[in-house]
């Protein structure tokens, strides 16, 4: 990763800097105490509490320098009207000073686990780099840009929004080369309105793109398929559609892989992925759609998508306690909740669904809750809910055919937990999922926890 003076960065964001630390070097950026690297650009955002307040901290830590809006002490700084906004000036600049192409990913579900398999099919031929876990907002992927390594060959760079306009603002940062779309769902419906509201604010990826970059869609997408007109000259199509350019067929479930053949006008060959749920398999066709435009060998992309394995709380399967687990609590929607019980539904054993609310789906809530209640009657014998709609989702597990006795809501964790305790015994599947804000994974972490 590339070094930056204060001088530099300055210019860039329109920030001042005194002359006497103008020569003062940083290398990439954070905005937490806690994480900050040495050398680190430390930058003070304003939040639940003011980011200036821990400059001395960071500086104890060994930053760099603060980006900031005021002067704390005798510090080097870049100082700045809008912390957050010159980090996104800075990153901008970084991106075309580096030179690398970008990747920009988007979708309603399944955005992070595409971005790791594009980033694993892209790494075994190029010097790649790609945002870590959480870093897909205005913070995070400007802090992603800034620890790239200088000889970066390709950017995998997720991009999330739940608001008008907020991926237009990525895009005039990432200015994506290639755009993939995964899919247009109801995550975050509740401050776009409507699933049009959610396709046009994901379209605004576009508005950063260079002319002849090029769009990947998923052609299985009612609302991708559909645009009423192709948004830029190149587009690419993937899906098990007859249509479209890049094609999987032939896709099975069996013993825990998940297999598929790719089809396209002039390659055909296998993929095989250590994974459960039919779910996975857009996420992998538009890892192969990347790699074959990027001109990834066929059997380089097979190769790395055989060891590809999941992030921790994306879908991890395991043992523990006797138990089978699938801990899926990073997040939560309507379309990846029904995946996430639909892979419970195909186990062996007494399952049962742990699920806390879905957020941000506004006035769809209370009908979401009670249909994702419905399919957990299909695929569990006991549900667990917790949340402001768990009675939702007990009322639809009801209506589904499950008994009052086997469906249950929780007002806390402590009560989900005991009375989980209480009933789940050894030879049981248990899935763990909800929105972050839910915090099932701490749900998971005391259930295991062993008595003393």
């Amino acid at each position: 990763m590339g070094k930056l003076t204060l001088k530099q960065a300055a210019a860039w964001c329109g920030g001042r800097v005194d002359p006497k630390y103008e020569d003062v070097e940083f290398t990439g950026a954070g905005n937490d105490t806690r994480l900050i690297q040495p050398g680190q650009l430390f930058v003070a955002l304003q939040g639940a509490r003011d980011g200036h307040d821990f400059i001395p901290q960071a500086m104890e830590r060994g930053a760099a320098a603060a980006l900031c809006s005021r002067k704390v002490g005798d510090y080097p700084a870049i100082l700045v009207d809008n912390p957050r906004t010159a980090l996104g000036d800075i990153a901008r600049q970084e991106r075309k000073r580096i030179g690398c192409k970008v990747i920009g990913i988007t979708g309603s579900v399944g955005k992070s686990t595409t971005k790791e398999m594009v980033a694993a099919v892209l790494e075994g031929t190029y010097r790649t780099a790609k945002t870590p876990v959480n870093h897909n907002n205005d913070i995070g992927m400007p802090m992603a840009i800034l620890a790239m390594p200088e000889d970066t060959e390709i950017a995998v760079l997720e991009m999330g929004m739940n608001h008008f306009r907020e991926m237009a603002y990525l895009a005039s940062i990432a200015a994506p080369d290639y755009a993939v779309i995964v899919n247009i769902g109801s995550m975050h419906i509740e401050h776009l309105g409507s699933v049009e509201g959610i396709l046009k604010a994901k379209l605004e990826i576009l508005e950063g793109m260079y002319e002849e970059g090029q769009l990947i869609l998923n052609g299985d997408d009612v609302m991708l398929r559909n645009l009423q007109e192709e948004p830029v000259q190149k587009v690419t199509y993937f899906g098990s559609d007859g249509a479209c350019a890049v094609r999987a067929e032939q896709v099975q479930e069996k013993d825990g892989l998940l297999t598929f053949r790719v089809c396209t006008a002039h390659e055909h060959f296998p993929i095989e992925l250590a994974l459960e749920g039919l779910h996975f398999v857009p996420d992998a066709l538009a890892a192969v759609t990347v790699g074959l435009l990027l001109k990834v060998p066929p059997v380089r992309i097979q190769e790395r998508l055989s060891m590809f394995r999941n992030m921790a709380g994306r879908q991890e399967i395991y043992q523990a306690n006797g138990y089978t687990i699938i801990s899926d609590c990073y997040n939560a929607g309507p379309e990846s909740m029904a995946a996430a019980l639909q892979v419970l539904g195909k186990k062996s054993g007494r399952r049962i669904a742990v699920l806390g609310d879905m957020l941000e789906l506004g006035s769809c809530a209370m009908a979401e809750h009670y249909r994702i209640g419905r399919i957990a009657a299909e695929n569990a014998e006991l549900v667990f809910a917790y949340g402001p709609n768990a009675g939702r989702v007990v009322g639809g597990a009801v209506t589904g055919g499950m008994t009052a006795a086997r469906a249950r809501d929780f007002e806390t964790h402590e009560e989900l937990v005991g009375a989980l305790k209480s009933v789940a015994r050894p030879g049981d599947v248990l899935l763990f999922k909800g929105s972050r804000g839910m915090h099932m994974e701490k749900v998971l972490e005391q259930f295991l926890k062993e008595e003393k």
